[in-house]
């Protein structure tokens, strides 16, 4: 059986991600390859059962390490029922966010301590990494616009715009940290653009699965 492939795509809010995973979708679907497209958090009924209560505009009393710890268990609930099983029947598992975003979001974002956050990456993840990392880079301001054009907005989209810049700030850094996994694009540029470099940088991965 065809090895499994990893690939996750990040970013702030409104830059994208969700209409890029369905290009991606397509685009490995009209070559052969069979593909699982989930999110996080999310994912699995647990997981999905997390994610109400984080993103619940409701929940303003949440402390920032409950909010790490739900995250994390979201994680790990998804990795094992869905992701690790995904990959070992062989498909490419494309995700709406991953462990770079509780970097970015609760460590960045927060100020949680990194060490922290990497210790409990290391518990969720059971070594389960992506292959590739896509990050859709865009202004903050010019993807909470997007995002509330939406309508109603999530708890995490509700909070400030200094928040979400160091969000932004935060993704960049781990992408600098991490030159050999993650790709950043450019999300500004219009949809068929940016989709084209997804694909793009999706398409040296698939040596042995077209015909």
């Amino acid at each position: 059986m065809k090895g499994g492939c990893f690939i996750t795509l990040e970013g702030v809010e409104g830059c994208g991600k969700s209409t890029q995973l369905q290009h991606l979708k397509r685009f490995l679907e009209d070559r052969g390859v069979p593909v699982v497209l989930t999110r996080e958090p999310g994912g699995t009924a647990i997981s999905e059962a997390i994610r109400n209560l984080l993103l619940d505009p409701a929940n303003t009393a949440m402390a920032s390490e409950t909010e790490l710890l739900l995250y994390a268990a979201a994680r790990a609930q998804h990795v094992s029922e869905r992701i690790v099983p995904a990959l070992l029947a062989g498909n490419f598992v494309l995700c709406d966010r991953f462990s770079d975003s509780t970097t970015a979001y609760q460590g960045y974002g927060r100020g949680l301590p990194l060490p922290t956050l990497a210790s409990l990456h290391k518990i969720a993840t059971q070594g389960c990494d992506p292959n590739l990392t896509l990050l859709l880079d865009l202004p903050a301001a010019q993807g909470l616009e997007r995002a509330r054009h939406r309508g109603r907005s999530d708890r995490i989209e509700s909070e400030a715009l200094a928040f979400h810049e160091r969000v932004r700030e935060g993704f960049l850094q781990i992408a600098a940290h991490s030159p050999k996994r993650i790709t950043i694009i450019d999300a500004g540029q219009p949809e068929a653009a940016v989709a084209a470099a997804v694909c793009a940088c999706v398409a040296p991965l698939l040596d042995g699965w077209t015909t």
